[in-house]
């Protein structure tokens, strides 16, 4: 499945014990977790796991980012999430023991964890507490899709891209450059636009200090971007 296993050093564990599906469990819960775990390497458009696979592990990305995806039946690809550092996936389907609603890919090289569904589900037995962590990070995925579907009806696709750039930025103020994590074609995607529009889109921000060339954009002043997403949100509000 991945090309290569590694062992879990102290910045993996950090970045587990960040996530939401190892900070809200009990200390000792998440340690045996993390002891029980492996560390899996995965290839730029690797499969980790495909659409309608048993769902056997849950898994949280300590480097890189990972497309979720479904496939309809007339072939057509539509981008759920892009899960990146920190975050996990797959916990709803391996809690009910189900399959896997979407399918996994590693959309830059990535490690991630993988943490087995029996041996969460053994220890929710044990431990009952432990299931509060398990509802709380599936609420956090719904949560996160519902304010996904609320964006692509309420924002207009430049203040998508405009929000997707803050998101990556590690400054609130001034000059700033960010790598974009994956090619534009997803980006495009898990913006609910086509590559096209994703385009227009970022020569329209030009007039706003953006430029990007390649998978590189420069952004002059990052408050500047916050002001244009609040401008354009009232911009929206006041044609409807």
């Amino acid at each position: 499945m991945a090309h290569g296993l590694s062992t879990l050093s102290d910045g993996d564990r950090r970045v587990a014990m960040e996530s939401i599906l190892f900070s809200t469990a009990p200390e000792d819960v998440a340690g045996e977790l993390l002891a029980k775990s492996s560390v899996r390497n995965f290839d730029r458009g690797q499969t980790i796991f495909p659409q309608e696979e048993h769902a056997h592990s849950v898994f949280v990305v300590l480097e890189g980012w990972v497309k979720l995806y479904r496939v309809s039946p007339n072939g057509s690809e539509a981008v759920v999430h892009v899960p990146t550092r920190g975050q996990s996936f797959g916990e709803a389907a391996a809690f009910r023991s189900d399959v896997y609603p979407v399918t996994a890919e590693a959309a830059t090289d990535c490690r991630l964890l993988q943490v087995r569904a029996s041996l969460m589900l053994e220890l929710m037995k044990s431990r009952p507490e432990i299931c509060l962590a398990m509802l709380a990070s599936t609420y956090q995925h719904l949560h996160g899709l519902v304010s996904q579907v609320e964006r692509l009806a309420a924002q207009t696709a430049t203040q998508r891209v405009v929000e997707f750039l803050l998101e990556l930025c590690p400054v609130d103020e001034g000059p700033c450059a960010v790598t974009l994590p994956y090619d534009k074609a997803l980006i495009a995607g898990r913006l609910g636009m086509k590559p096209e529009s994703l385009s227009r889109a970022f020569s329209r921000l030009r007039s706003v200090g953006i430029r990007i060339n390649q998978n590189q954009a420069a952004i002059s002043d990052v408050a500047r971007l916050h002001s244009y997403v609040e401008s354009d949100r009232s911009e929206v509000l006041r044609r409807a």
